[in-house]
């Protein structure tokens, strides 16, 4: 988590600047919109940040789809139920191609056992 707040990352990952301050000083991060919690994380108006580090997005995608209670949901519910919680940019466009990639898995396993 550390190298992913690094002010470098942080830019990197900015959509629409949501992170970054202004373009005349692409590195000055807007601190007031990342909120730090009592665990070290950060989060974005109320939601966990999940930085571009390792598979972590991955990891919490899989979990959230093998969940008892989300019953391998199709990407909008799956979005829906995940965006009160996380925030990343790309969210639904990431969760989208994860449920069509296990879909595809899914399928060619029913087909050629």
């Amino acid at each position: 988590q550390t190298e992913a707040r690094k002010p470098k990352n942080i830019k990197e990952e900015d959509v629409g600047g949501m992170l970054v301050e202004n373009s005349r000083d692409p590195e000055k991060v807007r601190t007031e919109k990342l909120e730090p919690r009592a665990d070290g994380t950060l989060c974005l108006n109320g939601r966990s940040w999940l930085p571009c580090y390792g598979d972590l997005r991955t990891v919490i995608m899989h979990e959230s789809h093998k969940s008892k209670y989300s019953i391998h949901s199709g990407s909008k519910k799956m979005y829906q139920d995940m965006k009160k919680l996380y925030w990343w940019p790309n969210m639904k466009a990431d969760i989208a191609t994860y449920v069509l990639s296990f879909l595809s898995r899914r399928k060619a396993t029913t087909l050629f056992g």
